[in-house]
């Protein structure tokens, strides 16, 4: 502008002479600058598609190293439960199947009891005495008038009536005898109940013990197929496993910051005094922390020696007794840090107390000091259960712990492979806008030189026209 206005020119003619003149330029390198906004799309374009390729090359191989790493976790998961339940049918193997013999013989024995009182209630009719036949003979002797021969005959028929009555009573007892017998098999027949059921119970939890082996080994041998139904469930199991050990340890970060305000306090009486240290944290403060720390330490190695976690397979591969000795000491040394702790709480007290006798006596009120020391036991015996049993509580961090760490591999893999498709999706966005920005910067391009690109056309098109009338 400066060099149009030294040469006089109105300000509007001057911008319309730059119009004209951006124009005949734009124009002039019409060609140029068309190859050059191609170009440009093209090569935007094409370095976004191949690092959109290079991205999704980086997720193809995460997503098959993290189908590698949850396959391996769930099949080493289902090898635990499968040798769990293997370990369940030993027991019960060894505890129940290993009185079968002298269960055997108990039976049999109550068997041979029972089949002795049978054959011995059996009722057999008793034979008909041998006089029967001399009687008949006797009763067949003709009387003919004769008084002896009838008082004979009477006499006959007394015996035979006592005899009679002698043998039914005779009967009767027999046939109690044989009650009593029947009766006598009633608890025999009941033992032998009780030591069917017995049987029935062990197969019936043996067979159900199967049943669940079996589930798991139908799960284990699609793990290790690496089917997509597999991998899907574990996915999903990972994923409640983790949101539910977080929501654990969050839990456990707030028991532990319990525990840290019940014994920071009286912490500062051990240490000595309260010197701010680092980050403002105060010596008594820091020891607090370090002392949960230590005890949330313990109780992940107790936890390790007791091999309910296998956070570190070192010590899950130690012998049985030195494991053992091991896990004692940790015990110990977790009821010692314990014990210390509901110390703690108890000297939280005092200085409480302390402190609330002060103030009390600055303001002179003596009755409400006495009524708060007649009810302290209560708030001293709480603080010292608390500080006796929130150690041990903070031991079973080591199980939701151990949780998290093995399903965070699998969450980070999973929110990885999300964030690379993501980010490949939009560098092919990115690709595909300048490719077709390219095309859109074109068209603006002749949209601005519209003007002698009109007058170029219509001289082609007169040219055209006069080559055609010659």
């Amino acid at each position: 502008m400066s060099f149009l206005d030294s040469l006089g020119l109105n300000p509007v003619v001057a911008i319309l002479l730059m119009v004209v003149v951006t124009i005949l330029v734009l124009y002039i390198s019409r060609r140029p600058a068309h190859r050059a906004i191609i170009s440009l799309s093209r090569v935007v374009h094409n370095a976004m598609r191949l690092s959109a390729q290079s991205v999704m090359s980086i997720e193809s191989r995460l997503a098959n190293r993290n189908r590698e790493v949850l396959l391996a976790a769930g099949r080493e998961a289902e090898e635990r439960m499968i040798e769990r339940e293997f370990e369940r049918i030993d027991a019960t193997v060894r505890r129940d199947l290993a009185e079968y013999p002298a269960m055997h013989r108990l039976l049999n024995e109550e068997i041979t009891a029972i089949e002795e009182d049978y054959q011995a209630s059996i009722e057999v009719p008793p034979e008909p005495p041998g006089w029967i036949k001399a009687v008949e003979a006797v009763a067949k002797i003709p009387s003919k008038g004769d008084p002896m021969v009838g008082n004979i005959l009477e006499d006959i028929h007394h015996s035979l009536v006592k005899a009679n009555t002698g043998a039914i009573e005779e009967y009767r007892k027999a046939s109690h005898k044989r009650h009593d017998r029947l009766r006598t098999m009633m608890p025999h027949w009941r033992k032998v109940l009780t030591i069917l059921n017995s049987v029935n119970k062990n197969v019936t939890s043996i067979l159900a013990r199967s049943q669940t082996i079996d589930r798991h080994m139908v799960q284990y041998e699609d793990i290790v197929k690496g089917t997509d139904q597999a991998v899907r469930m574990l996915s999903s199991s990972s994923l409640q496993h983790f949101f539910t050990s977080l929501a654990v340890m969050v839990i456990a970060a707030g028991i532990a910051m319990v525990n840290f305000q019940l014994i920071a306090r009286p912490m500062s009486e051990m240490v000595g005094g309260t010197t701010s240290l680092f980050l403002g944290f105060q010596l008594n403060q820091i020891a607090a922390m370090i002392m949960i720390l230590v005890e949330m330490t313990l109780g992940i190695f107790l936890m390790e020696s007791l091999r309910i976690t296998k956070l570190f397979p070192i010590v899950g591969a130690l012998n049985d007794k030195l494991r053992i000795r091991i896990a004692w000491f940790l015990f110990i040394m977790l009821l010692s840090l314990a014990i210390i702790e509901a110390g703690l709480g108890f000297t939280r007290e005092i200085l409480m107390e302390a402190d609330q006798a002060t103030g009390a006596l600055l303001r002179g009120d003596d009755g409400a000091a006495a009524l708060e020391n007649s009810v302290s036991w209560i708030t001293t015996g709480s603080q010292m259960a608390l500080g006796f049993i929130l150690p041990f509580v903070l031991m079973f961090v080591a199980i939701p712990f151990e949780t998290f760490v093995q399903s965070f591999r699998t969450v980070l893999g999973i929110v990885a492979v999300g964030f690379l498709r993501a980010f490949a999706w939009l560098l092919r966005f990115i690709g595909t806008v300048f490719k077709f920005l390219g095309q859109s910067l074109l068209h603006i391009y002749d949209l601005i030189i519209f003007i002698p690109l009109f007058i170029e056309q219509k001289v082609k098109s007169a040219t055209s026209n006069d080559s055609l009338s010659e």
